[in-house]
């Protein structure tokens, strides 16, 4: 009798090419992912060397990193953007890969784009020059970010040398409470573990509140696997995913889909599997989140006062660092922090889905006064949708404005800097010092505490409009 198998094993086995002894696994790439941020040097070592790109079609690229979020139909006025941009769009066009640049339909975050259009698929190993590339395991699929020189190894051979991690399940089982998002379970999960708490592993989520999550949802958690330290982060396949990808573009179609459905039923763990490690919560514990420190492990419930210094994970000196350089004290109430910026947005929060939620916490209200808001849309195709759904109306009415896709104020590559010393609730997925800005102040949310947020002008809890 053969020994159980995890999902993990199963995409990991199937895609290794060779063993090293003693060494990493050489394994397959299905998908790689590039940006113009970490490509343009792969792309020149490639030149140096005098190599092609083994398999241009299983390549996608987008621009997202340092894209405006206004006036896209402009040229970018940063000159090292604007060299990043158009090393991108020469070195696709070398080598015969597709690329979504500026302007381009389908342009958008390379990993909201990569499965709204049916590029990400259970079972696949996919890699991207990107730490949140965890984002695509909400599939059932084996992704992770790579480094610039293995963006190199990709492009050349289509294969990658991993050690192969260890492996990790967390189960919560039960009914989430009014007003708890995915993303309040991942920063909830992260603040049990801490910031590094999952290094070396890779996370599988089960239980029903995944169960239930839809796949937007999904992938925000598995988005923020890495902010724990891991490898990456995945979700059974189910008809959920089944029902996500049918009929978008370049997911299967007739017979091909038939059995790619087939395959993709036998990936779920099998009862009896082992893991290196096990967590369980239960639903009921989690409420509405927020983030005080300066990593996303130093967050909790918007109802509770931020820790003493004795209660964290993070050693005392670095923990009274962190609240030193926020501006908080040990025992402080967060609720009612006074807030200047508001950032809808990014891989982990710039869908559809997120936009309702925001949305339907400002229908009726107006922004305040000593808010500024940036809302910015995943992709041209969340953009449109939300224009459809009448929530730019909503928007609109309660005083805020809609931008273009990007990544913005996820990370200061960009023109959407939090200046010094403010204070961000943020939908993204860090909060590192300087991370949306130099000396800008985040905290980060989901999509309810952000709209709570952008509505009073301070921390609020979303459950008190609702």
């Amino acid at each position: 009798m053969s020994t159980p198998k995890s999902l993990f094993d199963k995409v990991w086995d199937s895609h290794v090419v060779r063993k090293i002894e003693d060494g990493p696994d050489v394994l397959f790439i299905d998908r790689h992912f590039i940006h113009e941020v970490t490509s343009p040097v792969a792309f020149l070592g490639l030149e140096t060397r005098g190599i092609n790109v083994l398999f241009p079609e299983r390549t996608f690229a987008t621009a997202d990193h340092n894209t405006p979020t206004i006036n896209q139909h402009l040229p970018v006025a940063d000159p090292l953007s604007a060299n990043q941009l158009k090393a991108l769009e020469t070195n696709t066009a070398k080598y015969g890969i597709s690329h979504w640049g500026l302007g381009h339909a389908k342009n958008g975050i390379v990993h909201v784009v990569g499965p709204e259009n049916g590029i990400t698929q259970p079972g696949m190993t996919i890699v991207c020059g990107d730490s949140h590339t965890s984002t695509h395991g909400a599939f059932g699929a084996i992704a992770f970010g790579i480094g610039t020189s293995e963006v190199e190894m990709v492009l050349s051979s289509q294969c990658i040398m991993q050690p192969k991690p260890k492996k990790m399940r967390v189960t919560i089982n039960g009914k989430l409470g009014a007003a708890v998002m995915p993303k309040d379970v991942t920063l909830y999960i992260i603040s049990q573990l801490s910031a590094a708490g999952a290094t070396g592993y890779f996370v599988e989520y089960a239980g029903e509140v995944f169960r239930n999550m839809s796949m937007e949802g999904r992938m925000t958690v598995c988005n923020m696997s890495i902010e724990m330290g891991a490898r990456g982060g995945m979700i059974a396949p189910d008809e959920t995913t089944f029902a996500y990808l049918k009929g978008r573009e370049l997911a299967p179609k007739g017979e091909a889909w038939d059995k790619a459905v087939a395959y993709w039923k036998t990936l779920p763990t099998e009862e009896g599997a082992t893991f290196d490690i096990e967590y369980t919560f239960d639903a009921a514990d989690i409420e509405p989140q927020i983030t005080y420190g300066t990593n996303p492990g130093l967050g909790t419930g918007i109802s509770q006062n931020i820790p003493l210094a004795n209660q964290v994970k993070d050693g005392e000196a670095s923990y009274k660092k962190s609240l030193g350089y926020m501006g908080f004290t040990e025992n402080e109430q967060i609720v009612g922090k006074p807030i200047d910026y508001v950032f809808l947005g990014s891989c982990t929060n710039g869908r559809i889905e997120d936009f309702r939620a925001f949305a339907s916490i400002v229908k009726g209200r107006k922004k305040a006064a000593n808010v500024t808001a940036w809302l910015v849309p995943g992709s041209h195709i969340v953009e449109s949708q939300i224009k459809e759904e009448g929530i730019l109306d909503i928007l609109n009415d309660a005083g805020f404005e809609l931008r273009q896709p990007g990544c913005s104020a996820c990370l200061a590559m960009n023109d959407d800097k939090i200046p010094a010393g403010k204070y961000a609730v943020s939908t993204s997925n860090r909060n590192f010092e300087g991370r949306q800005g130099p000396g800008a102040r985040t905290l980060l949310a989901s999509p309810l505490v952000a709209a709570a947020a952008a509505v009073t002008g301070k921390v609020t809890d979303p459950r008190d409009l609702i």
